[in-house]
């Protein structure tokens, strides 16, 4: 063993959260230690966010194309996927190299470290042979991993997880998809767009079954239209491999497919780490902060790891906040009430805020405004591709909006002014008040407010 090396703060894990700390750490002048054993910079540069919406703006361009018999003459679409694997191994990624974030970390002054950590102590960390005593503290951002289910054959298949789908280089003649959140609509609907023959398995009796029912309805209806077959209510029972795919559903049915990819959910990277020696719970789902991202003692969270929703703007907004305590320059505490999120299906389904159902659970005396995007003088305009609409949650008793929901071409875009109404809490009666250019799609949400 060397001799302990003092610094001032060791970063467990320097993905989107952590890389955020570290650099920003390293730049104030501390002596700051960021440790990674996989890519720096973590799964939305490489496996996640950019190189996803990459392959769903190309399926989208696809559509779109498509839509033009009806609207603007005849089209004839022949789907490429190399142009998509080229951009995204040359551009998005590096070939999966990380030298570009390394060096920017280190030109801002810290020192890296590639391999994986154990915490031995109150701010003590090991990697390899070499123990690191950090004054200040440790930050723990090391990010969630795919779930893969205990299902009777499973394991030892060569089943994909998100990383595989990004990475492939060609696609496969037909794909079953384990999942029907977010991440698993989208590659449904991407690959399905490229030809392939797409089935969604999932056990709920809907996709997207975190967000609003009607968000639900659009994204199985859009996917149906695309070709994707959808099994609700049902769950994979066994696995069988034998060059392609054969599953065995809880119903006795069988779906079979060439690839099969898990996307059943993400899990915390928290229990191997040996953060119990520092006094934390290593046996949680995952690591419960205050509302200066404090897990513990001397210990900050950011990121996936706190379970307040796997985004990179989450993990950048936890980033922001843990820095500023750390550095002692105070300023806003963590206020989850407007977390936004983004499904990037065609047609993007942006959400902020409660659900209907979490408002009423909640106990609110909750009003509900909702309008079909199609309905909209906007809506109209588009045509083809213009599924959708616009739903507000309001808490009558405040007179403030407390979640919302914009589906549609710009579905993601619109759900910002939403952003601003509920994190602002900006009252009811002024939103109504509120001029909203026409005719634009964002009109649609005086259309639905006027609907409380």
């Amino acid at each position: 063993m060397g001799e302990t090396r003092q610094v001032d703060v060791v970063v467990l894990g320097l993905g989107v959260g952590g890389e955020e700390v570290a650099g920003r750490l390293a730049e104030a002048g501390l002596d700051v230690v960021g440790v990674e054993h996989n890519l720096v910079g973590g799964e939305c540069p490489y496996w996640g966010c950019i190189p996803t919406k990459m392959m769903v703006r190309a399926g989208s361009a696809l559509a779109e194309a498509r839509r033009i018999p009806g609207l603007a003459g005849s089209s004839t679409v022949e789907p490429d996927w190399a142009p998509v694997a080229r951009r995204i191994r040359d551009e998005a990624t590096d070939s999966w190299d990380d030298k570009v974030a390394v060096d920017r970390f280190t030109g801002k002054g810290g020192t890296f470290v590639r391999g994986t950590a154990t915490v031995t102590g109150p701010g003590r960390v090991r990697v390899g042979d070499q123990e690191y005593a950090a004054g200040r503290g440790i930050v723990v951002a090391t990010g969630t991993a795919a779930v893969i289910p205990p299902i009777d054959g499973l394991a030892g298949t060569p089943y994909w997880t998100n990383r595989d789908a990004v990475e492939t280089a060609t696609l496969p003649g037909s794909l079953l998809v384990l999942g029907g959140g977010a991440i698993g609509t989208e590659f449904a609907q991407a690959f399905a767009r490229f030809g392939v023959r797409v089935t969604i398995i999932e056990g709920s009796d809907r996709v997207l079954a975190m967000e609003e029912p009607e968000s639900s309805e659009v994204a199985a209806k859009v996917l149906t239209a695309d070709g994707v077959t959808i099994r609700t209510g049902v769950r994979a029972a066994r696995v069988d491999h034998d060059g392609g795919f054969t599953v065995t559903l809880s119903d006795g049915s069988v779906e079979t497919g060439e690839k099969l990819l898990v996307a059943t959910g993400r899990a915390a990277r928290i229990k191997e780490l040996g953060l119990e020696t520092a006094g934390l719970d290593a046996q949680a789902r995952f690591l419960s902060t205050d509302e200066r991202m404090r897990a513990g003692d001397k210990i900050w969270a950011v990121g996936d790891v706190t379970g307040n929703g796997a985004f990179t703007h989450m993990a950048m907004y936890e980033a922001d906040i843990a820095v500023r305590d750390i550095l002692g320059q105070g300023g806003p505490g963590a206020d989850y009430r407007a977390r936004p999120r983004v499904t990037f299906l065609d047609p993007e389904i942006g959400a902020v805020g409660l659900t209907e159902k979490q408002a009423r659970d909640a106990g609110l005396d909750v009003r509900v405004g909702h309008v079909p995007l199609a309905s909209t003088s906007r809506g109209f305009i588009h045509g083809p591709g213009n599924e959708g609409f616009i739903k507000v949650i309001a808490d009558r008793g405040r007179g403030v909006l407390v979640g919302a929901t914009t589906a549609g071409p710009a579905g993601g875009e619109m759900i910002g002014a939403l952003s601003v109404a509920i994190h602002a809490e900006v009252p009811v009666s002024t939103l109504l008040s509120t001029i909203w250019a026409y005719p634009t799609f964002h009109r649609g949400i005086g259309d639905a407010l006027k609907a409380l």
